[in-house]
């Protein structure tokens, strides 16, 4: 660093916090470390009764905290997203709208292990909302060797390191299953839980149908429900081991290629997924989908409502963090539950 007269600072990088006292009314930091002068700020420097500064002496090859942040952003990618003000040399990324997040983890990490360099996340292949935090860029030093920014960015390759996908699909049709409620034996409380988790991405329930219970009947329902062309299919119940369990059986009936039947998530092991030729996905939802805070529905939904496809190795992956904690109250998604 190096001293010189305010009058001449225009342009130089401060190397420390400068405080400003005004009896009664303010003391805080004025210019932050790392601030470059301009020259409106010469006249405030002066009436703080700095008339000298220490400075950074930029030397070349060297990149300022602030210009550095700048590159690291240009990494990560912007659709669908909103950007901060540059601010100590850090800028953070939200989300412009409800979507899915997603990650290249493993150009993430590549980015990082660049010494001096960070990029901070939320954990990728997960729900947000718009105005959510999403991202958050710095260099650790206030100034970076330009060499280590470009082993970042050639870490980093030519593709955004971040994406941001709308939700896609907007309507569903539901089989629910069960002839204790076809026959009224008992009211249907499964149904309503899962057109509210529908609504919270966006699909509207446009049909709804009581099957009973039987492979026939099922598949002879889900046959008329996609006669209403919804983007989704779901069938509630009838997913276990039991006799008169046949959801499984009746999806397979109706044409879909199943992906999997079984996911290693508790709660929610009993789940099915498949496709339709058309490309048109089907769930079968397990019983704990209507009573647990948050099942294995609620970690596949978001793919699927941004029209991801979901395959076998997909659901696999979800084993490690797929184990529910079972709070007394349920505080998903702020918990590890699939993360």
């Amino acid at each position: 660093m190096k001293l010189i007269k305010t009058e001449d600072a225009a342009g130089h990088v401060l190397c420390h916090d400068l405080t400003q006292i005004i009896r009664g009314s303010y003391k805080d930091a004025r210019f932050r470390k790392g601030h470059v002068v301009t020259a409106e700020d010469i006249p405030v420097l002066l009436s703080m009764g700095k008339e000298h500064l220490y400075v950074w002496e930029m030397t070349p090859g060297m990149v300022h905290e602030n210009d550095a942040a700048e590159r690291l952003l240009a990494l990560c990618g912007s659709e669908h997203m909103t950007r901060t003000a540059v601010k100590e040399g850090k800028i953070e990324l939200r989300a412009a709208c409800d979507g899915l997040f997603r990650v290249d983890s493993a150009r993430l990490l590549a980015v990082n292990e660049t010494e001096d360099v960070m990029i901070a996340t939320r954990k990728g292949g997960t729900a947000v909302r718009k105005g959510d935090k999403l991202a958050g860029m710095r260099v650790i030093p206030l100034v970076i060797e330009e060499e280590k920014l470009r082993a970042a960015e050639n870490a980093a390759g030519d593709t955004p390191l971040l994406q941001l996908l709308p939700y896609q699909l907007k309507t569903a049709a539901i089989v629910t299953t069960g002839s204790e409620v076809q026959k009224g034996r008992i009211a249907d409380t499964f149904t309503p839980v899962v057109v509210e988790k529908l609504k919270a991405f966006g699909i509207e329930t446009v049909a709804q149908i009581n099957s009973g219970d039987g492979v026939e009947p099922v598949a002879a329902a889900i046959t008329a429900m996609r006669e209403a062309h919804p983007d989704l299919i779901v069938c509630t119940g009838g997913m276990s081991v039991d006799p008169d369990d046949n959801t499984p059986g009746g999806i397979r009936q109706s044409g879909a290629s199943i992906v999997a039947y079984g996911a290693p998530v508790l709660p929610g092991a009993m789940f099915l997924l498949g496709y339709f030729a058309d490309g048109t996905p089907i769930m079968g939802l397990p019983g704990c989908v209507m009573y647990a805070g948050a099942t294995v529905f609620d970690l596949v939904l978001p793919k699927i409502a941004a029209d991801i496809p979901v395959n076998r190795r997909d659901l696999v992956a979800l084993g490690e963090g797929g184990l529910c904690l079972g709070c007394d109250v349920c505080h998903y998604p702020i918990c590890p539950f699939g993360k």
